[in-house]
């Protein structure tokens, strides 16, 4: 009889082809047999939950270097395994910005040992490095190229067609988006009204989305580059991606997935301000009629924490981003019981999604060869969010009180249980992701 390092045993196990009753048997990291029979150094008791490929957040700022008092490497991973997330794409609006091999070298090493999860980083993309851009996303560790069209959190900004088109020229993978015009937010800088963030979806309008959008996908054309847009807010941008997927996947976020800004607003004030912003509730409708129509590729966090003190600034000087990696996952699977989306639409853009548009190696699926990255959840637990589970060193979330069917139970990657029912593993074993265009090209 067979002999494995560990055995998942009485789960629903979700498999390329759907559920099913199966024995999951991890030898050396990775699936080794589906079914069948073994014997097990050891084994994990998975009756009456769901065994689901490892969540891949594929937008996350973490904020090391620079801006530590807001998050880590190691707080914002911790986040991430609480919530069942295994692996995320971490974002270059650092101090200084990761935008060169230096750069991304020191993320790599302050990650090493610190890290509860597997990580890649973007590398940001500038007018001064546009000619060194590709041979910087062939690194290994870097998830590709981000592009700020507009601006944000730091001071990234590529805005002008001219280098726009020089980034895109410069290398191969697909380009991650901050779709937002600069010129169009600069012009109606004077409709933000202080004190109030209702104001912030006015300035920051959906027009000032669609021309980005429309931009980037006319310069993508024209440069046979693929690109990705991310968090995208208004439901005329996913119509308009919607055709033309030849060129360009994109993203939603939970966020604006689950927020109504008539709601949110008065509610939460600044805790609600995020870039692009929390919209209407007939735009959050609008998003979800485009994600029940196929169009949005995965979920990503846009987890982007800052402190209460400065959350606490009277409006526009507040900045703009809220913590999301950890509850991701719950508030997903909360739309899934809810009936919104079904588990095997939310396994597609959390695990599959990823791994097929930027080409992750032994990512996304459980099948053997690939690495034992799987999130287990409890899909009828209710439950509510309260402050002590939160991990992120912001210390807060706009879900904060909110009663939540469906829990992430167990985090684990290549075969090691780092988080079980919200406890962890003795120490942090995150490594780098591997890439088809990086290790194979």
């Amino acid at each position: 009889m067979a002999s494995f390092d560990l055995k998942l045993a009485g789960g629903t196990v979700h498999l390329p082809g759907g559920p099913a009753a199966q024995e999951l048997w991890v030898q050396d990291g990775r699936v080794a047999q589906i079914g069948g029979q073994g014997d097990a150094g050891a084994v994990i008791d998975c009756t009456g939950l769901d065994v689901l490929p490892g969540v891949i957040d594929t937008q996350v700022h973490f904020r090391e270097p620079g801006l530590v008092h807001k998050e880590d490497l190691e707080s914002g991973s911790r986040a991430a395994v609480l919530g069942g997330v295994t692996a995320v794409f971490e974002m270059p609006n650092t101090n200084p910005n990761t935008d060169s091999a230096e750069a991304i070298a020191d993320k790599l090493a302050r990650a090493k040992d610190r890290m509860w999860c597997d990580h890649a980083f973007y590398v940001g993309a500038t007018a001064a490095n546009a000619e060194q851009l590709a041979e910087l996303e062939r690194l290994p560790g870097t998830a590709g190229v981000k592009i700020f069209m507009g601006s944000s959190t730091g001071n990234l900004l590529v805005d002008d067609d001219s280098n726009l088109l020089r980034v895109l020229r410069s290398g191969h993978r697909r380009v991650a988006i901050h779709a937002e015009d600069e010129d169009r937010m600069n012009a109606r800088a004077g409709e933000r009204v202080t004190g109030d963030p209702r104001s912030h979806p006015v300035w920051r309008d959906d027009e000032s989305a669609m021309i980005a959008t429309r931009r980037i996908l006319r310069l993508a054309r024209e440069a046979g580059r693929r690109i990705h847009v991310l968090h995208v807010t208004t439901p005329a941008e996913l119509e308009l991606l919607g055709q033309n997927k030849d060129v360009a996947s994109c993203e939603v976020t939970p966020q604006h997935l689950t927020l109504a800004g008539e709601e949110a607003y008065p509610r939460l004030g600044t805790h609600a301000q995020m870039n692009p912003p929390i919209r209407s509730g007939a735009h959050r409708d609008g998003l979800w009629y485009w994600l029940n129509q196929g169009v949005p590729d995965v979920i990503g966090s846009d987890h982007a924490p800052h402190t209460l003190e400065e959350k606490a600034k009277p409006y526009p000087a507040s900045p703009s981003g809220m913590p999301g990696v950890q509850t991701l996952l719950p508030l997903m699977l909360d739309h899934v019981a809810a009936g919104r989306l079904t588990l095997q639409r939310l396994i597609d853009m959390t695990s599959a999604g990823p791994q097929r548009l930027f080409g992750l190696v032994r990512k996304g699926r459980i099948a053997v060869g690939y690495d034992a990255d799987f999130t287990i959840v409890d899909l009828k637990k209710r439950w509510t969010v309260e402050e002590p589970w939160l991990a992120s060193r912001a210390g807060w979330s706009p879900f904060t009180g909110m009663t939540l069917t469906g829990q992430p139970i167990g985090t684990i990657i290549r075969g090691q249980q780092v988080m079980w029912e919200g406890q962890l593993a003795s120490q942090a074993i995150g490594a780098p992701l591997h890439f088809e265009a990086v290790d194979f090209g």
